[in-house]
């Protein structure tokens, strides 16, 4: 019997665009409507010193958790057009769907708490721990070609064992940076587009995985396509944690099943310093405090896109340069990624 997945890739590639971005201008405004009757707003951070820009007080109220219309998207369209029977595409799934959850409890506590305050920071990490090391136990030893991780101007090199540590990191800190990146309207899901199809070039050009991975990301542009509809300044909705841990999570784990975790770094790039900004921020406030007494910070406010904002720069324009910088690093990965082509 002939599966859909056993169809021609261009085919499963227009299915994994339309289904999600016609069913996000079919469901959106529904699931705005609906989560405006819940009460499910977006709670916002109080406008205190180094805190928030007070121009966020207007986005009090709007719906959160969009992202069950984003991800439910992306996991049924690729139930649907994906090799299910494929372990590096099992990943990717089991992945997004506990990434998914792990935000759906994040924002469902915030809202009924009318807090930013989420679930704990130690569950998060634990839940996404968990997702991380099955996954990465799993390739090792289902599929031993993911130790194989492509290096710049050198090629493939077999890291054996240390792919499990490796692909753990890359999971939870991808995720963990998509989520911290969404914090305008429509930051996240623009780069996530930019990184998606980054990929997709890229995959499209490793014959090993050019039947399996870029149906599954081709979802991923969609529904962020599809979602962005919504989500662009002024927003309607935010995608709340659900959405963005989910997509980083889906993220770093196409790149752990394809050994592009170094040209994750390059592509993701935006996501990368995202991150590092908060990092940066909370290591410099501790050590100042220490040596001095009293914390100070680094940047204005972490993360760095409310740096730029607190420096006199509009929403639209912290992300559409954002954006700007994100293609620019997607199109060096790819050029990088060419390098290990002769290797």
């Amino acid at each position: 019997m002939l599966r859909l997945c056993d169809t021609n890739p261009m085919i499963l590639a227009m299915l994994a665009l339309v289904i999600p971005f016609v069913g996000s201008l079919l469901i959106g405004p529904r699931l705005i409507a609906m989560l405006r009757a819940m009460k499910a707003g977006q709670p916002i951070r109080e406008a205190r010193k180094g805190v928030l820009a007070p121009e966020h007080s207007s986005k009090v109220g709007t719906p959160t958790m969009g992202g069950l219309m984003l991800i439910g998207l992306v996991l049924l369209t690729a139930l649907l057009v994906c090799n299910l029977t494929d372990p590096r595409v099992q990943c990717c799934l089991i992945v997004t769907s506990i990434t998914a959850f792990l935000g759906f409890l994040d924002d469902y506590a915030k809202i009924t708490k009318k807090s930013t305050d989420g679930v704990s920071g130690w569950f998060k990490i634990a839940l996404q721990f968990i997702a991380a090391i099955g996954c990465s136990l799993y390739l090792y030893f289902a599929c031993p070609e993911v130790c194989n991780i492509l290096i710049p101007f050198y090629g493939p090199l077999n890291i054996g064992w240390l792919f499990i540590p490796l692909a753990i990191l890359v999971i939870i800190g991808t995720s963990n940076a998509v989520n911290l990146t969404d914090g305008l309207d429509g930051l996240a899901s623009g780069c996530m587009i930019i990184a998606a199809i980054s990929f997709i070039t890229i995959i499209s050009h490793m014959t090993e995985l050019i039947s399996l991975m870029p149906a599954f990301l081709w979802t991923i542009v969609a529904a962020c396509a599809g979602f962005l509809w919504f989500n662009c300044n002024p927003a309607r909705v935010f995608m709340g944690d659900t959405g963005s841990l989910a997509l980083g999570g889906a993220l770093g784990t196409v790149a752990v099943c394809s050994g592009l975790e170094i040209i994750l770094v390059v592509i993701g790039g935006v996501f990368v310093a995202e991150a590092l900004s908060v990092m940066i921020q909370v290591g410099w406030f501790k050590f100042t405090r220490i040596k001095f007494g009293e914390g100070r910070r680094f940047f204005r406010m972490a993360p760095i896109h409310h740096h730029f904002e607190k420096g006199g720069l509009s929403e639209t324009q912290v992300c559409i340069r954002f954006w700007i910088v994100a293609g620019i690093l997607a199109i060096v990965g790819i050029v990088l990624f060419f390098s290990c082509m002769g290797h």
